[in-house]
């Protein structure tokens, strides 16, 4: 098969086309809320969660019953703590009534409930309420939050990209074959070195609009750096949980892929270290 063939059946490949118009929409859809950002972002932010959370209850064989809605009831509260309360020890306790709560459904209704159900119902609120709701405190971060909110997206689908082009092309040597047999170490590094060429590049951009970041451009090389390689670790954490579950992806809501753990599965880890890295690198430099 010629070049143009296999242009010509690419362009033909409905599969194709519908991925990259969904990818545009999703695009489209996080520059308006990011944008916008505060109270806007905050409800998006909390929905993405919410599905999440459904996505990853079902992943396990949870329904909606009393003890999935005691996770939903949890990042609900979250998020709405995080929105009108300054105060950590709130969200403590918030987390240590939930657990106390999710052990009392646990008890009461015995033996209906596996142990890993239990667990992954404490552990989901974290692993998505909490991680994704780091994007909302990092863009309401005076005073370029509107700014470093955008490193997440960078380091996370950046990487994403650019491990996939360079693995394609040069890709050799497998890279945790046992949870993503197509992931290669060249792709591996292509994309942490892809984030951060871009985040130098968007600094450069950015730069004359956050004069409280000095040498903007070598912080966002040094931030995409370690964004880069939470995002591969956040998408091999979802390849594995996928995989101890037995499904290929969590949903079909978004159209050609998968759900909504699929297609944010690195920003959920990139999120809260963005957060840590980006806060502290503007604070030194």
């Amino acid at each position: 098969m010629t070049d143009n063939d296999q242009k010509k059946g690419l362009l033909h490949n409905k599969s194709f086309w519908t991925r990259t118009l969904s990818g545009i929409v999703i695009v489209a859809i996080l520059v308006t809320v990011f944008v916008i950002g505060y109270d806007v972002m905050l409800c998006f932010m909390g929905l993405l969660s919410l599905i999440g959370l459904f996505e990853l209850y079902r992943a396990v064989g949870l329904k909606i019953d009393v003890l999935t809605c005691v996770g939903y009831a949890g990042v609900i509260a979250h998020y709405v703590m995080i929105r009108f309360l300054d105060a950590t020890y709130y969200l403590l306790l918030l987390y240590s009534v939930m657990l106390i709560v999710i052990l009392a459904v646990f008890v009461l209704t015995f033996p209906k409930y596996e142990l890993q159900q239990v667990i992954t119902v404490f552990f989901g609120v974290f692993y998505v309420g909490v991680m994704l709701s780091f994007m909302y405190l990092l863009r309401i971060h005076p005073p370029s939050g509107a700014y470093l909110v955008w490193l997440v997206v960078i380091s996370s689908w950046g990487c994403d990209i650019f491990a996939y082009l360079v693995g394609m092309l040069f890709g050799k040597h497998k890279f945790v074959p046992r949870l993503s047999p197509k992931k290669s170490v060249e792709g591996a590094i292509g994309g942490i070195v892809g984030a951060v060429v871009l985040g130098l590049v968007y600094g450069l951009i950015v730069q004359k609009w956050i004069p409280d970041v000095e040498h903007a451009p070598l912080v966002f090389m040094i931030i995409c750096l370690f964004g880069a390689i939470a995002a591969q670790i956040g998408d091999l954490a979802a390849s594995a949980i996928k995989r101890k579950v037995g499904i290929k992806d969590y949903s079909n809501l978004i159209p050609g892929h998968g759900g909504i753990l699929d297609r944010f599965d690195s920003m959920i880890m990139v999120a809260p270290i963005m957060y840590i890295v980006t806060i502290y690198a503007v604070m030194v430099s």
